[in-house]
């Protein structure tokens, strides 16, 4: 089972208890009829990514809708059904934004089960590389919303971008992380439920692609592998929204580094592959020649010298490409 962030974000949000929200939960059971004795530790089953029986989620939405003064959905809180999720929630933007900022949020509180959590191997880890590759593509970023966001407030992601990549490389990824972390839930989500032009989205999606990218990195450091990758993949998915082929390029490049790491060769070679054609000649020579190099090194481990000779020649040709300052 997978932490439950959704509702765990939803459930600090509403300002209740675990043993508040089971207490309420059975409440609104015995309003219809039902005899509910949930406590605590059943909560906590939930964030652990249990799913309880019956019409139990729906009354768990029924309570937090009550309180946040929203309507909540069981895709909101984490528990749709598996195969019943339409592919108009899933691919939307805003239900992304909601996804990620639900993860900042626990990362940022320091939940145990993020830090520990594994990487995710199979489908799950392959999925977001092949949406990134392949369409639809976001025909429209925009989004509705009281606050607008300015071309001021990018300049502010990119200037912590920077900031956070002078800090990591000074203290390492472990003393950086809960400080860029903290900077996305306080500065970065805010903008990302704002409101925005089609071409002021894609900036500002370019712009937080950056800073959670690093966040991946600083994760990776703390050898946290399950949540570097979810960084990773989140900040394909912003990379994907900007149209900015080469930034995704460079994500991709980061997770088969952590492929390499992980001994997923298979995958390294496969995800270098994919960035290679889909980014195409928005890959600078530095990076191609990075991917082309990472690529050897699967082939090696794998066996396979005569495809780890060919991409180290790609490497040479694309590193002999790169002009100074480039």
């Amino acid at each position: 089972m997978e932490p439950n962030v959704l509702l765990e974000s939803l459930i600090d949000e509403a300002g209740v208890s675990r043993a508040g929200l089971a207490g309420h939960v059975n409440q609104a059971g015995r309003a219809r009829g039902l005899c509910l004795r949930y406590e605590h530790t059943a909560v906590s089953r939930w964030l652990k990514g249990q799913r309880p029986r019956g019409r139990v989620p729906d009354l768990i939405c029924e309570v937090l809708a009550g309180r946040l003064d929203r309507p909540v959905t069981l895709d909101d809180i984490g528990m749709g059904i598996p195969g019943m999720r339409s592919p108009a929630h899933a691919a939307c933007l805003s239900g992304f934004v909601e996804h990620t900022t639900a993860l900042w949020r626990s990362d940022e509180q320091q939940r145990p089960h993020l830090a520990t959590a594994p990487a995710a191997t199979g489908t799950t880890a392959v999925m977001p590389v092949w949406e990134w590759e392949n369409p639809p593509e976001d025909a429209d970023v925009s989004r509705p919303g009281p606050s607008r966001v300015s071309m001021a407030d990018i300049a502010m992601l990119r200037a912590a971008r920077a900031h956070y990549e002078q800090m990591y490389r000074k203290a390492g990824g472990i003393a950086t992380r809960s400080r860029i972390v903290g900077f996305l839930n306080a500065e970065t989500a805010p903008l990302l439920r704002g409101g925005y032009s089609d071409a002021t989205g894609r900036r500002l999606h370019r712009a937080t692609a950056g800073l959670v990218a690093v966040a991946g990195i600083c994760a990776y450091d703390s050898d946290a592998h399950g949540l570097a990758q979810r960084y990773f993949h989140q900040a394909l998915r912003l990379a994907k929204a900007s149209g900015d082929r080469g930034l995704g390029g460079y994500v991709i490049a980061l997770l088969v580094n952590q492929s390499l790491h992980l001994a997923e060769f298979r995958r390294s070679v496969a995800f270098a592959e994919a960035a290679l054609r889909a980014a195409g000649p928005h890959i600078t020579p530095a990076l191609a020649a990075d991917l082309h190099a990472m690529q050897a090194k699967a082939y090696a481990q794998l066996g396979d010298h005569r495809s780890a000779l060919v991409c180290i020649r790609r490497a040479e040709a694309e590193a002999g490409r790169i002009r100074s300052g480039g």
